[in-house]
């Protein structure tokens, strides 16, 4: 695209899903990532949670930038009832997870932030996703061979549990996938006029 000729885009991050999704939307970039501390406070109100997480990788990464080059960095986080579900550590925290979600709709807070040399924005997008019930069969299923163990929530909207358990999407479905590709797209224009 002509706007962003003159510039060279950088995703710092190592998700296959973003990497992808920003493929998909026709822009050519570079990955550069480095690993950054995760955790944060708990009196963090979780709905800021991923744009802080966001904004820490992008700060991480904003000294090895040139003066031509847009760094985004994103973080993903999935909010029931004012409580976080991150990445499940293990089989058993993914069945707890993927129950409570079961039969509820739930936020998928994607936090993204862009960054230069000179200066630095960020955003968080929202997208709110209903699930049918699931049984335990069909969720051991899931986990068994999807092993969603990287992702925020245990799950990946499209796959198995995405096709065939989601009842409904409020929102942006690229940002359940971890990149909200129009909210990206139009914040980037702004960040470069």
């Amino acid at each position: 695209m002509e706007i962003f000729k003159d510039k060279k885009i950088i995703l710092g991050s190592k998700s296959p899903r973003r990497s992808q999704l920003l493929h998909d939307a026709g822009f050519e970039f570079e990955i550069r990532y480095q690993d950054v501390d995760e955790d944060f406070a708990s009196d963090i109100p979780p709905i800021e949670v991923a744009e802080m997480l966001a904004k820490r990788k992008a700060e991480t990464l904003q000294k090895t930038l040139h003066p031509n080059e847009i760094l985004i960095t994103a973080d993903s986080v999935v909010i029931l009832d004012d409580v976080i579900y991150n990445k499940p550590s293990n089989k058993d925290e993914a069945i707890a997870m993927l129950t409570v979600l079961s039969n509820r709709e739930h936020c998928v807070a994607t936090g993204v932030c862009l960054a230069s040399l000179q200066k630095m924005q960020a955003f968080t997008s929202l997208t709110y996703v209903a699930f049918d019930p699931m049984s335990m069969d069909e969720i051991t299923y899931y986990i068994d061979r999807f092993k969603p163990f990287d992702k925020a929530g245990s799950y990946g909207i499209q796959d198995w549990i995405g096709l065939c358990k989601v009842n409904s999407i409020r929102g942006s479905y690229s940002n359940v996938m971890g990149l909200p590709i129009r909210d990206l797209y139009q914040a980037l224009i702004r960040f470069i006029e």
